[in-house]
């Protein structure tokens, strides 16, 4: 492993870790946290959909380290990775209805970073075509 590749390891594992709190406690936020406070926001929610969110978020916090960790199927990484993509799609889009722009970086971030994790430790990565114009996506098999 080349002194390059040990760096962007290190730094993606620091985003996964990071990432891994950030989600684990905002999943598990959802279950401690009353109903009413829950629901209190510019744009109500179901109750139930909250939970499942919080399940989703725990869940792929976990699956962002654990696997990677336990050295146990790693393929589920990308895909914890990506589940969490589609919620922060979803809590960028909310937020930027109910409060604005501003407040919807955090967001927005979370979800930048965690398309990183997804697309790196997924196999999936950038090469240059045949030609010095084209860029091709290419994925390891």
């Amino acid at each position: 492993m080349s002194r390059n590749s040990k760096k962007i390891n290190g730094l993606l594992w620091t985003v996964q870790i990071l990432l891994a709190l950030l989600f684990v406690f905002a999943g598990a936020m959802k279950f401690v946290l009353p109903a009413s406070v829950l629901q209190q926001g510019p744009i109500v929610l179901p109750l139930a959909f909250l939970k499942f969110i919080g399940v989703c978020e725990l869940l792929g916090g976990l699956g962002l380290v654990l696997p990677g960790l336990f050295r146990i199927h790693r393929e589920l990484t990308p895909l914890a990775a990506a589940g969490l993509v589609t919620i922060m799609a979803g809590a960028t889009t909310i937020t930027v209805i109910g409060m604005g722009v501003l407040p919807a970086v955090v967001p927005f971030v979370a979800g930048v970073l965690a398309t990183i994790v997804c697309l790196a430790r997924g196999g999936a990565r950038w090469q240059l075509g045949r030609t010095s114009t084209a860029w091709t996506l290419a994925t390891q098999g």
